[in-house]
C-alpha cells in the first residue's frame, strides 16, 4: 500500500481498509510501503504472499508484480504483461479493437496537434487523459477547440502519452470481476462534468444504483462483453471494466483497473455486496487468488 504515483493517498485508504479486513478475518497481515521500504526488507520478512492495493504507476503497471515474481511471492491481480497493458489505456484500446470490441474513437495528441483538425476527426466534446495514470487524475473533458490545448498540457504533466477520446453521452456502468465471475453491474451518476477524482472518493453526491436497472438479457450482454475485455488483456484475478452505453444503447469500453479502489467510496465491494459477499469475505477471496506468475 501507499508507494509513491500519483494516486498515493488512495492507496493508502484502500490498503487501510483490505489490511484491516484481513486481520478481522484471522489473516496475519502487515502493512509495507514500497516507498519508504527496498525489496531486500519485503524478503527479510518473509511474507507467504501479497495484497497488492497500490494504484497507479509502479504498483498497477507491472513493476510491483515483476519483483514479486523474481522474489518468488504470491501476489494478488494480473501478472507482468497484463497490468502493463491494461494501465496504457492506448495500448488497451488498439487490443480491443484489434479483438472486435467496441471502444470510443481516438487520436493521440502532442504539441504539434492541430485542435481544430481534431475536433473536425473525432467530434465535440472530447475527453483529453494522460494514457497511463488511473483515478481521473489529470484527465478533462473538453467541450471548445479553445480548450483543447490546455487540456493537451495537463494532460502531458502525467504522461508523454495523451489520447483524446470521443465523449460518450449515455449511461455509465462499471463491472467488477471477482476470479471468473463478473458481479453486478453498477450505474453511476454524478452532477459533475465526468466521473471525475473528487466524485470518485470525497463527493458525496455521487449515485451508485445497483441493481444497475438494465434488462437482465442486456445486464448478462455487457458482463460477457466486459469479462472477455479483461481476458483480452491477460487480466486474472480480480478487476473492474468501465464502460458506457449511449444514447442508442450501445456499449463503449473505456478501460480496465486491474487494482481497483477499495475504500469506502469504492465500486468493487459495492458489486460484491450486492452479491452477498462482505468486504471481509471479499478481501480474503481476493487474497485466495494469490499466484506467481
Amino acid at each position: 500500500m501507499g508507494g509513491r504515483s500519483a494516486e498515493r493517498e488512495i492507496s493508502l485508504k484502500s490498503g487501510t481498509m483490505v489490511l484491516d479486513a484481513l486481520k478481522k478475518s484471522g489473516v496475519d497481515a502487515h502493512a509495507f510501503d514500497p516507498r519508504d521500504h527496498g525489496l531486500e526488507a519485503l524478503k527479510a520478512q518473509r511474507f507467504d504472499r501479497a495484497f497488492i492495493a497500490l494504484h497507479g504507476r509502479f504498483g498497477e503497471d507491472g513493476t510491483v508484480q515483476g519483483a514479486l515474481e523474481y522474489l518468488g511471492i504470491p501476489y494478488t491481480g494480473s501478472g507482468v504483461m497484463a497490468s502493463a497493458l491494461a494501465m496504457d489505456k492506448w495500448r488497451t484500446k488498439l487490443l480491443w479493437r484489434a479483438a472486435g470490441l467496441p471502444t470510443p474513437n481516438y487520436e493521440l495528441m502532442n504539441a504539434r496537434t492541430d485542435p481544430a483538425g481534431l475536433a473536425a476527426r473525432l467530434g465535440l466534446p472530447l475527453m483529453v487523459k494522460p494514457a497511463r495514470e488511473g483515478s481521473s487524475i489529470g484527465m478533462c473533458k473538453v467541450t471548445t477547440i479553445e480548450k483543447l490545448a490546455p487540456a493537451y498540457e495537463l494532460a502531458a504533466r502525467y504522461d508523454d502519452v495523451v489520447i483524446a477520446e470521443r465523449f460518450v453521452e449515455g449511461i455509465e456502468l462499471t463491472a467488477a470481476i471477482l476470479g471468473d465471475e463478473p458481479l453486478p453491474l453498477i450505474r453511476l451518476e454524478t452532477p459533475r462534468e465526468f466521473y471525475d477524482y473528487e466524485a470518485k472518493y470525497f463527493a458525496d453526491d455521487t449515485r451508485y444504483i445497483c441493481p444497475c436497472g438494465l434488462p437482465a438479457e442486456q445486464e448478462r450482454s455487457v458482463q460477457r462483453t466486459a469479462l472477455e475485455a479483461f481476458r483480452i488483456l491477460g487480466c486474472s484475478g480480480w478487476g473492474r471494466v468501465d464502460a458506457m452505453l449511449d444514447r442508442d444503447g450501445k456499449l463503449q469500453l473505456l478501460e480496465v483497473n486491474t487494482i481497483p479502489g477499495m475504500t469506502d467510496h469504492s465500486l468493487v465491494p459495492m458489486a460484491a455486496l450486492a452479491k452477498g459477499i462482505s468486504f471481509e469475505d471479499l478481501v480474503v477471496r481476493i487474497l485466495d487468488t494469490a499466484h506467481v506468475g
